[in-house]
């Protein structure tokens, strides 16, 4: 097992503390039979020193152990689960740090209750296991962790981006566009932008752009969209202006090398969406929506033309400044996507700030058919089958989710993937209904907002004359045959 320095002491602590507690001895019972302090032999258990050669003889002398195994980094069987998560990279690669946790804190929890602790760790791993969840799937699960603790909203890069208009004295008026980017990255950066398309590379047709850092080369996929583009070179520029020095050279993931580079790429992507989307213009733009008396699907596609932003770029820069410059922070951010023709639902990103709301990733289950985000997807599929998709659709409803008793307006915006052929995507903002929200949505009371009761999935919905059901609802079914059981069994005992 290779540790680093802070391990072997954290290892040793682990062992002295568990050899200690399996053998009924106090800290002051080995103090007294080792001859050293108790305060010494507490900072040794917690990680904090490793003692010299002498005083190691002491405590395995008053232990009644030899030396070697004292020494050794090999952990008991309560203790494995720690020793691999010691051996692994998972304590050096997650930034602990960003949720106010030092290394010391950690040393100090893993020392704390090693035992506990360990099983814990064990169950996680299994869990994680039998659900077939990967190294990336959990970074990205702390990731979205991160943004919602934050409400997506982060001043140091909002200051960022500020500086970087002042610094080009790009006024409030003035759109950055992929020109302006290209050109700032060629002449200041010295980056050299070449396009290409399946001919050139075909392993890699369906990835909009390649970063490659010897010869400082941007390559982009001829097929993407300016709005693309622009937010493209506006990520590159990100990790240059910010010094992001650990990042992805390819905007979708091939491969997560650590949990820095995911954090880098959320940071570098946020500083794109803010530079393209300017704070202050979006909050006006906000402000003119949602005083409208009535709902107007072309007030939402004007937006996104008019910052040169796709919906989802959109969406995330909506999500970014709702919270903090409206109060609005019971909000989720749902994407989907779903081959052209078939209702094949797959999502692939999702946010809830506040709490967990309702629409979140299931596995093996069926997304309730009667949310806006796949009806929408519906649509564009039939429209792209005729050939008549222009811009993204728009939808809106308000959705009353049955068993959970809460009840959300949701907007959705959806296109085809003009990158990978015969594939659509939807991006789905929901907001959770409340007072205070109806005062601040004017056009919630608009009767062509349509109500519609929903839930979470087929397997787990009450709503047995569901006409959209695709599955029966075995979930829900086993859940009130337990309920069941343990009222005939409570009634048993009188």
């Amino acid at each position: 097992m290779s540790l680093n320095t802070d391990n072997i002491r954290l290892v040793f602590g682990l062992k002295l503390k568990q050899l200690r507690i399996d053998k009924g001895m106090s800290l002051t019972d080995l103090a007294q039979k080792s001859g050293l302090s108790m305060s010494y032999i507490n900072e040794i258990e917690k990680g904090k020193k490793y003692p010299k050669s002498d005083k190691i003889v002491a405590l395995a002398d008053a232990m009644g152990v030899d030396y070697d195994s004292l020494v050794s980094l090999k952990l008991n069987k309560k203790l494995e689960p720690i020793s691999e998560l010691l051996a692994s990279n998972f304590l050096t690669e997650l930034p602990f740090e960003i949720f106010g946790i030092s290394p010391a804190d950690l040393l100090e929890l893993l020392s704390g209750a090693p035992t506990k602790l360990s099983a814990f760790i064990s169950t996680i791993i299994e869990i994680g296991r039998n659900y077939n969840m990967t190294v990336e799937q959990f970074y990205f699960a702390v990731l979205r962790s991160y943004q919602e603790m934050h409400d997506n909203y982060f001043p140091e890069i909002e200051d960022n981006v500020d500086r970087f208009l002042a610094e080009h004295k790009i006024g409030s008026d003035q759109q950055v566009d992929e020109f302006f980017l290209s050109n700032l990255l060629t002449d200041k950066y010295g980056f050299t932008i070449k396009y290409f398309d399946e001919e050139d590379y075909p392993h890699i047709a369906n990835i909009r752009s390649v970063f490659l850092p010897k010869t400082n080369t941007l390559l982009i996929n001829k097929r993407i969209t300016s709005d693309q583009r622009a937010f493209t070179l506006g990520r590159e520029l990100g990790f240059l202006y910010m010094k992001l020095k650990d990042r992805p050279y390819t905007s979708s993931w091939v491969e997560v090398k650590s949990f820095e580079e995911i954090l880098n790429n959320f940071n570098a992507s946020y500083f794109a969406g803010a530079i393209l989307i300017r704070r202050e213009k979006l909050i006006e733009k906000l402000e003119y929506l949602f005083n409208q008396t009535t709902w107007n699907d072309k007030v939402l596609v004007d937006m996104a033309e008019h910052f040169q932003a796709t919906p989802e770029t959109l969406y995330h820069r909506i999500s970014n400044i709702l919270p903090k410059y409206f109060g609005i922070d019971g909000i989720f951010f749902l994407r989907f996507e779903a081959p052209t023709g078939k209702k094949d639902y797959h999502l692939t990103k999702e946010m809830h700030l506040a709490r967990r709301h309702t629409p979140h990733e299931t596995q093996q289950e069926h997304y309730c058919r009667r949310w806006i985000s796949l009806n929408i997807l519906d649509d564009v599929s039939d429209a792209q089958l005729k050939g008549e998709v222009k811009e993204p659709l728009v939808g809106v409803q308000i959705s009353n989710y049955v068993d959970s008793k809460s009840q959300y307006f949701v907007m959705s915006m959806a296109r085809p993937l003009n990158i990978i052929s015969h594939l659509n995507i939807s991006v789905t903002m929901g907001f959770e209904m409340n007072d205070g929200l109806r005062t601040k949505l004017k056009f919630l009371d608009d009767p062509k907002i349509v109500t519609r009761d929903v839930n979470q999935t087929c397997e787990r919905c009450s709503l047995f004359d569901c006409k959209e059901r695709v599955a029966a609802p075995v979930i829900l079914q086993r859940k009130r045959q337990i309920k069941q059981m343990k009222e005939a069994l409570k009634a048993m005992e009188g």
